[in-house]
């Protein structure tokens, strides 16, 4: 096929413009006839061209003939065309201009657009009629925004014109910069996840907007195909801002309501704000007629230092309370920061009062303080009120209370790190605050022992184990429990008694444990195998072996137990019984040392075991042969580290 036939057949909208007036087709090929249903004389007609481009695009194509004639040039316009049949061609007009004989012509090649255009209009439709901001970007190591929707934009925070146009292209560049930096490992896990497996995830993130504050979006993460044969992911999102600060301020309601049954007065001091107001005044005088109005920080502090603290105190605790503003408050030994001094009460009385600092979060601490009781009667008659508020002073991430009157329970605060010892996710236990469940129904996801129970609230006094969320790692706590108003009411509050998270030299096993990777998973000891009774408790022992005594997040062993569900209150609840039953049945064989925690990571000491794919990878001449080409054959995941010892590699995240 010679040049012409080319162009008149293969090339897609091939024809020549004539750029002097009136500005024409000089040419039209066959491919150009049967895109748009016309005969070669109808489109080389005077105005036949034109006539065919959508009334409303006819001003852009105009324009774009005379821009064409200002010289010899390449450019490019996108307007539409209507076809024979009444359809609407969408097409992106590539010309380039140049001089023949003295008369000014330019070569055209049509794009076929109609299904991006389409595309884009379904987005426009998104952006204008759904409350959902909505992301393009990359699948780059460091993600780029390609496009961005005006309800993200107002998400985010972006100003309106030049201002918002340039922090967009900062932003554009590095999409991480949108999110708080104690999160960005989990999100690249969860990009990192979507793009291996195909599947979406949806869950909850704080993101930082353009003046700096934090505002909080639900959405999914997806990863398709884009129109130019590119991968991309795409987001989906909603502001729930205003949905979680409610349920924080819930939160912060009932933990103020468990405290004053341990505290006089409580004060909230907000660091970003330089604030504090009173939330907790007993009743007194002093304090009632400014209970949630905000103040002045350092002044109303001082001012209340020079009017009631002691004179020999004062100094102390203008040095305290100056350490706090300065975020230079130590916790020593781990306990928040508290402090003894003698102030004058409501009535006018000189007494001794105990203070105490709860944080928060970053910038809001509650201030909590009570008389100390000063006579042996009163401490006998308020021994249970003590240990209760030794319970905030050595339980530094939280406290639990609930109410029982006869056979049922009403909760009534939580900490988010204990909640899970009863069984339950936040939104469960807050459900449960307007309900009276009995004691076995309260009970019957914490695998408690009813009798068990009953002797706490005979005795007064017991311990249990959980799982701290804040530290990732198996705790001790004692539970008091206070009568309330009647024979039949209790309060009972828990608090950390041992906070050892680390493998002790008591733990190093006598026993001898082989490990089997290759082929299917297995465990030895003592040359007899486990009988793991949970399969997701061997799976995470398994995940262990294979990181090769590298810690493990739970963020991270939850994307390779459930790939298809993110971290959240439920999975992380899930995992937290399995780290536990697979601690458990590890302690059962006496090997418990082989699983070492630190601060909620886990690791396999890996000098304690012997595996098959240790020994290979010694690269000793011995173990040369170990390896038949299976790994942990249970486990999809596994096919990373078979694809390093095979010399593959699968496909990284580009």
């Amino acid at each position: 096929m010679n040049m012409e036939e080319s162009l008149d057949c293969r090339i897609s909208g091939f024809h020549q413009y004539r750029l002097s007036e009136p500005a024409g087709l000089a040419f039209a090929s066959r491919n150009l006839c049967e895109m748009l249903g016309r005969t070669r004389e109808e489109l080389m007609a005077e105005n036949g061209y034109i006539s065919q481009v959508h009334p409303g695009d006819r001003q852009v194509c105009g324009d774009f003939l005379r821009d064409l004639a200002a010289g010899e040039q390449t450019l490019t316009a996108q307007y539409r065309l209507l076809r024979m049949d009444g359809s609407v061609l969408c097409v992106s007009d590539t010309a380039t201009s140049y001089w023949q004989d003295g008369v000014l012509l330019a070569d055209s090649v049509l794009t076929d657009i109609t299904a991006l255009k389409s595309e884009n209009e379904n987005l426009h439709y998104l952006n204008d009629t759904m409350p959902c901001g909505f992301l393009r970007y990359t699948c780059e190591k460091t993600p780029r925004i390609t496009y961005i929707n005006d309800q993200m934009r107002e998400f985010l925070g972006f100003p309106r014109g030049a201002a918002g146009t340039e922090a967009l292209e900062m932003y554009s560049q590095n999409l991480f910069l949108l999110i708080p930096m104690e999160e960005r490992r989990r999100f690249g896990i969860y990009l990192d996840r979507v793009y291996k497996h195909g599947a979406p995830i949806a869950g909850e993130m704080p993101v930082i907007r353009c003046d700096g504050t934090r505002t909080f979006l639900f959405g999914w993460v997806t990863k398709c195909v884009n129109e130019r044969g590119e991968e991309e992911f795409q987001s989906a999102c909603m502001d729930i801002t205003e949905r979680h600060q409610l349920r924080r301020e819930q939160e912060t309601r009932r933990y103020v309501k468990a405290l004053t049954e341990i505290y006089d007065k409580i004060f909230e001091f907000d660091l970003s704000a330089r604030t504090v107001k009173c939330l907790c005044g007993s009743n007194s005088p002093m304090f009632r007629w400014i209970e949630n109005i905000p103040m002045q920080m350092e002044e109303a502090t001082d001012k209340w230092i020079v009017g009631s603290v002691c004179g020999e105190d004062r100094q102390q605790v203008r040095d305290f309370f100056r350490a706090f503003y300065q975020k230079k408050l130590s916790e020593a030994d781990g306990r928040p920061p508290q402090i003894t001094y003698r102030a004058l009460s409501s009535g006018g009385v000189l007494r001794t009062y105990t203070g105490i600092f709860l944080k928060l979060d970053a910038n809001v601490s509650l201030y909590c303080c009570r008389n100390m009781p000063e006579t042996d009667a009163l401490r006998s008659e308020n021994a249970t009120l003590k240990n209760m508020q030794q319970l905030v002073m050595r339980f530094t991430e939280g406290v639990v209370a609930f109410e029982v009157e006869g056979d049922t329970v009403k909760p009534l605060y939580t900490s988010e790190n204990v909640c899970s010892f009863f069984g339950y996710s936040r939104e469960d236990w807050l459900t449960l605050t307007e309900k009276r469940p009995t004691i076995r129904e309260f009970i019957a996801q914490s695998g408690l022992d009813y009798e068990d129970i009953k002797k706490l609230f005979a005795v007064g006094e017991a311990e249990f184990t959980y799982f701290d969320m804040t530290r990732n790692a198996y705790r001790r706590i004692k539970a008091i429990c206070s009568r309330k108003d009647s024979d039949e009411g209790f309060y009972v509050m828990l608090y950390n008694v041992d906070g050892r998270e680390t493998a002790g030299p008591e733990d190093i096993p006598e026993k001898s444990v082989r490990i089997r990777t290759f082929g299917y998973f297995d465990v030895f000891v003592d040359d007899k195998p486990i009988a793991f009774r949970n399969e997701k408790s061997k799976e995470l022992f398994a995940l262990l072996v294979d990181r090769r005594g590298g810690f493990v997040s739970s963020e991270e062993a939850i994307s390779f137990l459930w790939e298809d569900e993110p971290a959240n209150s439920v999975t992380l609840a899930r995992y937290r019984k399995v780290a536990l039953r697979l601690k458990n049945l590890l302690e059962e064989y006496g090997i418990g040392g082989i699983v070492e925690s630190v601060n909620g990571k886990r690791r396999l000491v890996t000098e304690r075991v012997r595996c098959d794919l240790y020994d290979y990878l010694s690269g000793r001449e011995e173990y040369a042969q170990l390896f038949k080409g299976s790994y942990l054959t249970n486990y999809t995941w596994g096919e990373t580290t078979l694809a390093e010892l095979t010399g593959e590699h699968l496909l990284p995240l580009a």
